[in-house]
């Protein structure tokens, strides 16, 4: 049974993890929107993972916001990649409490207050397209997705309906005691498994609402004939890797081989 221990209310410190490359267009204004909802009475840093972006990214924030030192800029110019800039921002963060979110501005910083909310009785908080008030502004995009989604569902087994999202408040300490060598690579496939080996560690796993926006300017990095093979490739090891766990993952973790009850946004 999932014990729901709300932390320390005095805890009230936030790291916000933000993954970049070619996000020179949308950086500035997702920083700005970011700082204007933090929620009375906590305190935040924001941290810029940059892959070594060709446009400058890096160099934009740093020079933005010389003079603000919440916000830091970390430049990544070996092992790259999206997944693994997330890792490095959790890693390099300083408090427990962590957003991860894209930087292409179509996860709504308006959020943010919300996902801290549910997020001081629950271990991981998803926003999530697919429960219940949850929605995207490309339809086309809504669709597919949701039907992939449900393939994902079947392949892995779970009740949680959004394992794409990538938009999520978590524990850095909860994060960190996984195994984040089997769950940080790739690109957007490393969120379902990180839900996956949260789910089996017996974390506390919620979804909310959360409307995606269309993206702000530049253009994607991925493409779906790509990301479907690639996304479901990956499901399918996870999968059969987890029929195979027989190790805890840490003493502070449950065996991860027990089932465990999963919440979603809307269970009564």
């Amino acid at each position: 049974m999932i014990q729901l221990t709300p932390p320390d209310s005095s805890d009230r410190n936030l790291s916000v993890i933000l993954p970049t490359f070619n996000e020179s267009l949308n950086i500035v204004t997702l920083i700005t929107l970011i700082k204007a909802v933090i929620p009375p009475g906590w305190k935040a840093e924001i941290l810029v993972v940059d892959d070594n972006s060709p446009d400058g990214t890096y160099d934009l924030v740093r020079r933005t916001f010389e003079d603000d030192g919440s916000v830091r800029p970390i430049l990544r110019t070996t092992d790259r990649g999206f997944a693994k800039s997330i890792r490095c921002g959790i890693t390099q963060a300083k408090f427990d409490r962590i957003i991860v979110m894209d930087s292409d501005l179509t996860h709504d910083p308006a959020d943010i207050p919300r996902l801290l909310h549910v997020g001081m009785i629950f271990d991981l908080v998803s926003g999530s397209r697919f429960a219940a008030g949850g929605s995207m502004a490309d339809i086309g995009h809504y669709v597919a997705s949701m039907l992939y989604n449900w393939m994902l569902r079947l392949i892995l087994r779970t009740q949680l309906q959004d394992n794409l999202g990538g938009y999520f408040s978590a524990s850095r300490a909860k994060i960190m005691a996984l195994p984040v060598d089997e769950i940080f690579f790739g690109y957007g496939e490393y969120y379902f498994r990180l839900l996956y080996f949260a789910q089996r560690a017996g974390y506390s796993v919620i979804e909310i609402p959360s409307k995606y926006l269309p993206r702000g300017r530049g253009t994607s990095k991925s493409t779906w004939v790509k990301m479907v093979t690639n996304y479901t490739c990956a499901a399918m090891r996870l999968r059969w890797r987890g029929r195979n766990l027989s190790v805890a993952t840490d003493a502070s973790t449950h065996d991860l081989r027990r089932p465990t009850k999963m919440r979603t946004g809307h269970e009564t």
